[in-house]
């Protein structure tokens, strides 16, 4: 691979990000794309932010008003992504992860908010890369066997 660039922005003030949080999202986007087998110089936005704001993007793109745990926002196809002018790199998309629903979920679920945040990176950027379980069936079977095989291949673990 030549190069995944992936820019971590935290736009949300509820939930303290823990340390080493930035670097496993990096490593959870890398394992998809090494998994994906995708060469091509690349990048990703992931972006921390409260319940209020993903409750508003998920209305706004998917006419769901509600808070949910992750929003994949891609700009493209697989193989035909947008390039960015200044690096030429491949323009995959967004990840808006909701800090307060992600750490709701794993003291809910009894796990570390570390593994949540990387179960939901990995989900989101097969998302991207155009994996869909929303309609059920062999696809969504196909992706959840995916996220399970990174999230043991990236070492995380549920106490994490």
């Amino acid at each position: 691979m030549d190069s995944l660039k992936v820019v971590i922005s935290n736009n949300q003030q509820k939930v303290k990000i823990p340390t080493g949080l930035r670097m496993l999202i990096r490593r959870c986007c890398n394992a998809v794309f090494a998994y994906e087998q995708i060469t091509e110089a690349a990048e990703i936005n992931v972006t921390f932010i409260d319940d209020e704001e993903i409750r508003r993007l998920n209305k706004q793109f998917r006419n769901k008003d509600s808070a949910t745990d992750v929003l994949s926002f891609p700009l493209g196809e697989r193989g035909n992504w947008d390039k960015n002018p200044e690096t030429g790199a491949s323009m995959i998309g967004d990840i808006a992860i909701s800090m307060e629903r992600a750490l709701e979920q794993a003291e809910r679920a009894g796990h570390g908010l570390k593994w949540e945040v990387a179960v939901l990176t990995i989900h989101s950027a097969l998302h991207l890369l155009g994996y869909d379980h929303e309609q059920g069936g062999i696809e969504a079977v196909q992706m959840k066997e995916k996220e399970d095989y990174l999230i043991n291949l990236i070492g995380v673990t549920r106490k994490d």
